[in-house]
């Protein structure tokens, strides 16, 4: 679930396989054109390499980028098509309805034992957790962007969804130590939000009913509840009352186990200062 990054960053050299159609057909229409680059990035306002970065199969440009390369190369929606079929390759087909729910969601409950949650994490710690999967560059990129966008839409939109996350305390220690300092001063800042609650069950809880895993609860607008289970190899979502009922009890059981708001902010503050304290020795003493 975990789900927000910039949007395109070239991951090195390494290159989609030529099962990415859209690459194929952007250099193609470009040649054809006799057009450089530079020349084509300039007409859809991106520099010369990215359109290279879109050629080596790194990155798939956002949609407005791709509308523009139709107009430009006179290609009607061939280049739009390609590239949705390249992006959705990089995006769990099971996490796309979620993700609809997630977006209309009026209210959102989200446990993690190990990982910040995906609408709450920035971008360097999210394309890291990402990369650590068997993904490859341009997924890697893609579902990066992807929960960036989820980000947006779910927690900045007109009308933004009330979440309380809760996580366990060995969320706030995955990672290195930077990354990790800039992750939990995100937390800190968006938990100040008043339509943001983040509460952490720290490790002196104990065993607890959420270690068996992730999920999430989103009420819809009509105030039907959607469960979300993350699994090893895809996440499941589910609306049958029995399984939405043993989330629901389940959720009970973590909040009472969590700190209050309060008191997880002053938590999450410790650990900070920990990472600044470990930072600081290992540069004195590389």
């Amino acid at each position: 679930m975990g789900t927000a990054l910039a949007d395109h960053r070239p991951e090195g050299n390494a290159k989609l396989s030529d099962t990415n159609d859209f690459r194929h057909a952007l250099r193609r229409e470009r040649l054809a054109h006799g057009l450089s680059q530079d020349a084509l990035g300039a007409q859809v306002f991106v520099s010369g390499s990215q359109i290279g970065n879109y050629e080596a199969g790194r990155s798939v440009p956002p949609s407005e980028v791709v509308q523009g390369l139709d107009a430009s190369l006179d290609t009607g929606k061939e280049l739009q098509e390609l590239a949705d079929k390249a992006r959705g390759e990089a995006v769990a087909p099971w996490l796309r309805s979620w993700k609809e729910n997630e977006e209309r969601a009026v209210i959102l409950r989200t446990f993690q034992p190990n990982l910040i949650p995906g609408l709450l994490q920035t971008e360097e710690y999210a394309r890291t957790v990402i990369a650590a999967g068997p993904h490859s560059p341009l997924q890697i990129e893609e579902m990066t962007r992807e929960r960036m966008e989820r980000q947006v839409k779910t927690l900045e939109r007109p009308d933004p969804v009330t979440m309380t996350a809760v996580l366990g305390e060995a969320a706030l220690h995955h990672g290195g130590m930077r990354m990790m300092q800039d992750q939990l001063r995100h937390l800190i800042d968006v938990g100040r939000r008043p339509n943001v609650h983040v509460r952490v069950i720290p490790f002196s809880a104990g065993v607890h009913a959420g270690l068996t895993g992730a999920f999430a609860i989103a009420t819809l607008p009509d105030g039907s509840p959607v469960v979300y289970l993350d699994t090893l190899v895809e996440g499941e979502v589910g609306t049958r009352m029995k399984d939405v009922h043993y989330a629901a009890t389940v959720w009970e059981a973590i909040c009472a186990r969590a700190l209050p708001c309060d008191l997880s902010r002053d938590l999450i503050l410790r650990v900070i200062h920990e990472h600044e304290r470990r930072t600081k020795m290992a540069q004195e003493h590389p």
